[in-house]
């Protein structure tokens, strides 16, 4: 890996590429030289590419595609790229490493918040909350009904958690509070004691453990194993009364599959917070009453938002100083 001259200076300039909660932007402005984007636009490639060229750090988000072609443009001056955000399948790390710029991201924070998300998913989609919802606002309510938009119980319903890590965890322990029964499926078992305060049941075998569950969280990151692990072979293997929410990344799933079943009543509803392809919608997927749509909702809290700037800035003063940050992203992690 070449070596970069050290992020040194009281002032490194950073450059922010998305606008951010007020108490980050300002701190931010007061330790460091930055370039901030208040009209919260999408940046170009040429524009990220321009921003990298002119910056010692750059703080992404998400919705920038940043890649090896991109890097390689960005001239010597960029030592850091510190995300904001904890996934970094938006960034091709190995190619940052070996142009010996230091990525890092934020990690932990969004756990409890994605978490809450994904449990106020399950709750809308087996309670049928959106439908209610729509009767209230379009003025169609004609009263109370012993039949009317009966959903499920949640207690002792089957809850099937892909991958079980800080989110996972926290959404099984939301789970046992509302009495389900947990089941995951992870890479790695967890250990006994964990298990045990989670009540979880452990599944070598994701096809086994969707023929069991009626609800499937997914929470896993997108990566070249994780793509489409949720294909149409696998929805197939849900029970026709299953619902299945995900508010890790939309190409987890084959959302074609998944709306071709919906649509077919194989699969009985859906909570999505992402989607396959970013910000564009299946308008078919839209249009379905059993399908709850958010627009990546997951860690939209204040108190969340600020929390991932500060552990930004901890990232950028750390290395200013000439020390590690806390937050360094390795290929092998992503």
């Amino acid at each position: 890996m070449p070596m970069r001259a050290p992020l040194t200076g009281s002032r490194p300039r950073v450059a922010v590429t998305r606008h951010l909660p007020e108490p980050v932007e300002r701190r931010m402005g007061e330790l460091f030289d930055c370039v901030l984007n208040r009209d919260d636009r999408r940046l170009s490639r040429d524009e990220l590419v321009a921003l990298m060229r002119d910056c010692d750090v750059l703080v992404p988000t998400v919705t920038d595609r940043i890649d090896a072609s991109m890097l390689a443009e960005a001239g010597d001056r960029l030592r850091l790229i510190a995300n904001y955000g904890s996934g970094m399948d938006h960034l091709d790390v190995l190619a940052a490493r070996d142009l010996g710029i230091v990525a890092t991201n934020t990690p932990g924070v969004a756990t409890e918040d994605t978490a809450d998300m994904a449990l106020a998913l399950i709750l809308a989609v087996t309670r049928r909350i959106p439908e209610g919802l729509a009767e209230m606002q379009d003025g169609n309510w004609n009263g109370w009904s012993p039949t009317a938009l009966l959903g499920g119980r949640l207690r002792g319903r089957a809850l099937g958690i892909l991958g079980m890590g800080r989110i996972g965890q926290a959404v099984a322990r939301r789970a046992n509070v509302f009495g389900m029964e947990v089941h995951y499926h992870n890479r790695r078992r967890l250990r006994p004691e964990i298990e045990a305060a989670l009540n979880a049941t452990w599944w070598d075998s994701f096809d086994r453990m969707l023929g069991r569950v009626d609800i499937v969280s997914v929470n896993v990151p997108h990566t070249p194993s994780t793509y489409h692990l949720l294909n149409a072979r696998r929805l197939k293997l849900l029970k026709p009364s299953a619902v299945v929410v995900n508010t890790s990344r939309g190409e987890v799933i084959d959302e074609n599959a998944l709306t071709r079943m919906l649509r077919a009543g194989e699969i009985a509803g859906a909570g999505l917070d992402v989607f396959e392809r970013g910000h564009e919608i299946n308008p078919r997927l839209r249009a379905l009453p059993n399908v709850v749509l958010l627009p990546h909702m997951g860690s939209a809290t204040i108190e969340g938002r600020i929390e991932m700037g500060e552990r930004v800035i901890v990232n950028i003063r750390s290395m200013a100083d000439g020390q590690t940050p806390p937050d360094v992203v390795l290929p092998t992690m992503v």
